[in-house]
């Protein structure tokens, strides 16, 4: 999780779920993150920032993001949500 110009906070435990903790996150890691896992599943298996880290397709996509500048912005093409 990066601090900048280009973040967002991100709850843990998404709101429609309950959630209230958040964090900053890089924009396009939020983005990425919303577009492979859908809210309960976030919620239920994925709310920690160890775990987000674990699941396959996003660990492919931040050793990939990791090589852009921390004011990358362009938005990760369209995913399957699991």
């Amino acid at each position: 999780m990066i601090e900048g110009p280009s973040v967002d906070r991100h709850h843990w435990v998404p709101r429609t779920e309950g959630g209230r903790e958040a964090v900053a996150m890089h924009k396009v890691c939020h983005r990425m993150v919303h577009r492979v896992l859908d809210e309960r599943t976030l919620a239920r298996d994925y709310a920690t920032a160890e775990a987000l880290r674990s699941h396959p397709e996003l660990r492919r996509f931040i050793a990939w993001v990791k090589k852009k500048p921390p004011d990358y912005i362009d938005w990760p093409k369209r995913t399957r949500r699991h």
